[in-house]
């Protein structure tokens, strides 16, 4: 549900109280890991590489988001997803995302050079 926290006006991406396009892009990420976390290895995470995101229509305070994710493309690690996220009445986006699958541990050693 979008709430205060989630609205452009908040998040300073805008002045409007409406879903922030940083927060509609949160919420398909957010979509994309849990479509790949369980079949990762022991040790292994994915991290995003590319996004394109269209933002198509304003959600209000109060509507509730869904991120419907797909799995498009594979080309080794790297992992091409489309996306849509859908209030009650229209699409309020869609785009891709590229995530990359890492070893965890030494892409934080990476990291914190």
């Amino acid at each position: 549900m979008v709430e205060m926290e989630d609205t452009a006006k908040r998040i300073g991406s805008g002045d409007v109280p409406v879903l922030a396009t940083p927060r509609l892009l949160a919420l398909a990420e957010a979509a994309t890991v849990r479509a790949v976390e369980r079949h990762l290895a022991p040790g292994e995470t994915s991290v995003g590489t590319r996004v394109e995101l269209e933002h198509l229509a304003a959600s209000p305070l109060g509507a509730h988001v869904q991120v419907g994710v797909e799995l498009t493309e594979v080309d080794g690690r790297r992992l091409v997803f489309a996306f849509e996220a859908h209030d009650k009445h229209t699409v309020v986006g869609k785009g891709t995302i590229e995530r990359v699958v890492v070893d965890r541990a030494k892409f934080l050693a990476r990291a914190t050079r």
